[in-house]
């Protein structure tokens, strides 16, 4: 006899399992399917993700985020807006490049970053973020890159990389996928990341032509990071939870770092509204162009970048506090 489990209407291609263990495809479908009932409602992605963040002044944090929208749909029409720099994805990736690879796993597509999924269900703590990528697609007319996937993924509050860092290997918070809606734009709620010793606090991101092709790091077609300013940085800092934070801040610039310090992170550094007790609304603008030969990004094996960097090198820099398991081979 058949088994016509159903979710949401859909017959589950798995019944016997869970719905989180439906696999990617039944995913991505359930996320098309929202999406599309979230248009229909009036709602958006950024403004669900900030009402998770909740209160009135992370109204005012969507608004922010609403005027750098704009801001990057005048730069990318006027022409003004410039490629975003390449940068490495650092020893720590999650995409197969270097170990471990979250991105073939069901439940990266998502929204909300700031718990595990799969095995594990801890939850990352710190001050809450919305972070807000707007992708301009250069070579196709400086419009709105509508479709791609953007994968996201960055430290958490005591400075260390889930996957990799000894304290975490067993966790994938702090990293998630969104496809870009018409107006280029991905949204993600997570966690205000820590700034552990050597590095500028910062997010690391991928960008794949579609969510299809997001399990073979090889189809990335940019890589790069955004900075966070510093006074954003200083106020978070000053809160519990991020007391390490503070020294390591006090050790690195955006001048001195060694991926932002080539223009103090010109076209990186991030907008961002909001405060401590009801989170930050963190935006850039992301060009993107795909005429371009991208020049980092994925290790080349455990010992360098693409660049011939030795890993976490001239590339990324840097230490978490827990260090790195002996299978990643590499420094921060």
């Amino acid at each position: 006899m058949t088994d016509d489990r159903r979710y949401e209407g859909r017959p589950l291609p798995r019944p016997h399992e869970d719905v989180d263990d439906q696999g990617l495809a039944f995913d991505l479908a359930t996320m098309l399917d929202r999406r599309r009932a979230l248009g229909f409602l009036g709602l958006g992605a950024t403004g669900l993700a900030l009402a998770a963040c909740g209160s009135q002044d992370t109204t005012a944090a969507s608004s922010g985020s609403s005027s750098a929208s704009s801001s990057a749909s005048s730069a990318a029409s006027s022409g003004s807006l410039a490629e975003i720099p390449d940068e490495t994805a650092g020893p720590y990736p999650g995409d197969g490049s270097n170990g471990a690879d979250v991105l073939e796993q069901s439940g990266i597509v998502r929204s909300d970053i700031r718990s595990s999924f799969g095995s594990s269900t801890t939850t990352a703590e710190g001050v809450p973020m919305t972070l807000t990528l707007d992708v301009v697609d250069l070579a196709g007319g400086n419009v709105p890159f509508e479709g791609v996937a953007v994968y996201v993924w960055h430290c958490d509050r005591d400075g260390n990389y889930s996957l990799y860092t000894t304290a975490d290997t067993n966790e994938n918070y702090l990293r998630g996928v969104q496809v870009a809606d018409a107006d280029g734009s991905v949204t993600f709620t997570s966690t205000f990341p820590a700034c552990y010793s050597g590095r500028w606090p910062h997010v690391h991101f991928e960008v794949y032509p579609s969510v299809d092709d997001i399990t073979d790091v090889a189809n990335c077609i940019a890589t790069s990071q955004v900075a966070l300013p510093q006074d954003v940085c200083d106020t978070v800092y000053a809160t519990a939870g991020y007391e390490d934070s503070v020294a390591n801040l006090a050790g690195v610039t955006l001048a001195t770092d060694n991926v932002f310090g080539d223009d103090g992170g010109a076209s990186q550094l991030a907008t961002v509204t909001g405060d401590v007790a009801n989170g930050y609304a963190v935006s850039l603008t992301v060009g993107v162009d795909t005429t371009t030969e991208p020049t980092a990004g994925t290790m080349a094996g455990m010992g360098s970048d693409t660049s011939g960097h030795p890993a976490g090198g001239p590339g990324d820099g840097g230490t978490p506090p827990s260090g790195a398991p002996a299978a990643a081979g590499a420094a921060a």
